[in-house]
C-alpha cells in the first residue's frame, strides 16, 4: 500500500521468493530483454525472439491480466492488500547528487547515476518494501528513433551554441522507467459567484474646448450559482526526483487509457528486464495530496467556465470527492543528461508518444548579435521617420 505500511517481512517478500531471477532465452538460456522496436523479448546472445510470457495469478483473487485500481481511502488508513516488492531480485543505488534511487537487475554494475551522470552513488537498502507497480507502459519508441528525435530537436535550437550538436552526444541516451501514481475521483461541486454583464453608457467630455461623447463600459453584477459533476480519470503524479519536473510536464501525458495498441499493461517483470527503473520517492501520501490539489484546481476552472456573463468575481467552490482510487505504474522515457560549460542539462523523450522536452545552453554571442541587430533596425526606422517630418 504505502511506504509506511507495517506489513510483515514474510508477507512482503513472498512474491520475490517465487519470482524468476531473469527471463531466459528458449534457445540458448541467455537473458532475454524487452525490445521496444519489435515489442518482444530478445536474447542478447543469440537474437532469438519470444513473446511476453503468459500472465499468471499474482495475488489471491486477482489475475495479473488486469490493471486494478485500489481504494485510496483504505490505503491511506493502512489497510493491507497491495502487492509488495519487484517480483524479482533487484539491486538499488542512490545518487548523492540528485537523490534519485535507481532499480535494476542484480547482476548489473553501475558506475554513475543514470539521471545526472554523477559518480557519487551508493548502494541503497529498503527499510520498507515498495508498492509493486500495478501496470507498465512498455517502450514504444526504439533507441535509434530516440536519437533521431534528439538530433532533430538540436537542429531547431537557434539560440544554442553551434558546438552543442557535437558536444551533447546522443549516444549517451538511456532508457529509464519512471514511477508514476495515477488517481481517479468523482467530484460533486457546488459553486457561487458574482457574474458580471457588460453594458455601455454615453459619456460627455471636452477636448480642447470642444464637447465630445464616447461609450464607456460598465459592469452589472448579479448573483449566480450552479453545480458540477466530473470524473477525474488517471490524474498523473510522478514520483521521480531524477528528472526535472518542468521537463516531465512538457512530455506528459502518458496514454494510460489509450486503446490504440499503446495501452497500459499489467505489470510483469519481463517488461523491465534489462532496463533501469527509478524507485518512487514521493510516496502515496505525498502523491495523493498533490493529486487532490490538481483536481481541486481543475474543478475551480470547470466551475469558473459555468459562470454566466462577461466576467466574474468572488467565485467560491465547495467540492466533495468520492470513488477515489489509485494505482502505481511505470512509464518509459529516453533520458539524455549532458554537461556543457560546467553546467548540467537534461533532455527527455516520452518513449510512448515520442514527445520531447529539453534544456540547453544559450549562446551569448547569438543573443548579443540579435540585440545589436534590433537596435540598428530601430535606429534606422527612427531616422527615416524623422526625415519625413
Amino acid at each position: 500500500m504505502i511506504d509506511r505500511h507495517t506489513a510483515t517481512h514474510s508477507a512482503a517478500t513472498a512474491p520475490e521468493k517465487a519470482a524468476r531471477s531473469k527471463y531466459s532465452c528458449v534457445a540458448c538460456g541467455g537473458e532475454a530483454v524487452w525490445n521496444p522496436a519489435k515489442q518482444k523479448l530478445i536474447c542478447a546472445f543469440c537474437g532469438t525472439e519470444a513473446p511476453m510470457p503468459v500472465a499468471t495469478e499474482t495475488m489471491p483473487g486477482m489475475q495479473s491480466t488486469d490493471v486494478v485500481e485500489h481504494d485510496l481511502v483504505a490505503a491511506l488508513r493502512n489497510v493491507q492488500g497491495e502487492a509488495r516488492g519487484w517480483a524479482r531480485t533487484k539491486r538499488m543505488i542512490k545518487c548523492n547528487s540528485c537523490q534519485a534511487i535507481s532499480v535494476f537487475d542484480e547482476a548489473k554494475q553501475a558506475k554513475s547515476c543514470e539521471f545526472c551522470g554523477a559518480s557519487a552513488i551508493v548502494d541503497y537498502d529498503e527499510t520498507d518494501d515498495v508498492i509493486r507497480p500495478e501496470g507498465v507502459l512498455p517502450f514504444q519508441v526504439a533507441e535509434p528513433k530516440a536519437r533521431e528525435i534528439i538530433r532533430a530537436w538540436y537542429g531547431k535550437l537557434w539560440w544554442a551554441p553551434n558546438a552543442l550538436k557535437h558536444k551533447a552526444m546522443t549516444d549517451t541516451v538511456k532508457g529509464v522507467y519512471l514511477p508514476y501514481w495515477t488517481f481517479d475521483a468523482l467530484v460533486d461541486a457546488r459553486w457561487q459567484a458574482e457574474a458580471g454583464y457588460y453594458y455601455y453608457e454615453t459619456e460627455t467630455y471636452y477636448d480642447n474646448g470642444e464637447q465630445k461623447t464616447r461609450q464607456v463600459q460598465r459592469t452589472r453584477w448579479e448573483y449566480a450559482s450552479g453545480s458540477l459533476n466530473h470524473f477525474f480519470d488517471d490524474t498523473l503524479v510522478c514520483g521521480s526526483k531524477g528528472v526535472h519536473p518542468s521537463l516531465l510536464r512538457g512530455v506528459e501525458p502518458f496514454p494510460t487509457t489509450d486503446t490504440g495498441g499503446k495501452a497500459l499493461k499489467p505489470y510483469d517483470a519481463a517488461y523491465v528486464s534489462g532496463w533501469t527503473v527509478e524507485r518512487y520517492q514521493f510516496d502515496l501520501i505525498a502523491a495523493a495530496k498533490l493529486s487532490r490539489e490538481r483536481m481541486m484546481g481543475e474543478t475551480q476552472q470547470l466551475c469558473s467556465q459555468q459562470v454566466p456573463g462577461d466576467t466574474q468575481r468572488n467565485l467560491q467552490v465547495n467540492a466533495d470527492f468520492s470513488r477515489q482510487t489509485f494505482k502505481h505504474i511505470l512509464a518509459p522515457v529516453w533520458l539524455l543528461t549532458y554537461t556543457y560549460s560546467a553546467k548540467d542539462f537534461q533532455v527527455i523523450i516520452n518513449a510512448v508518444t515520442g514527445k520531447i522536452e529539453g534544456e540547453y545552453p544559450k549562446s551569448w554571442i547569438k543573443i548579443t548579435l540579435a540585440v545589436l541587430a534590433f537596435i540598428i533596425v530601430a535606429l534606422v526606422i527612427f531616422s527615416m521617420g524623422g526625415k519625413h517630418r
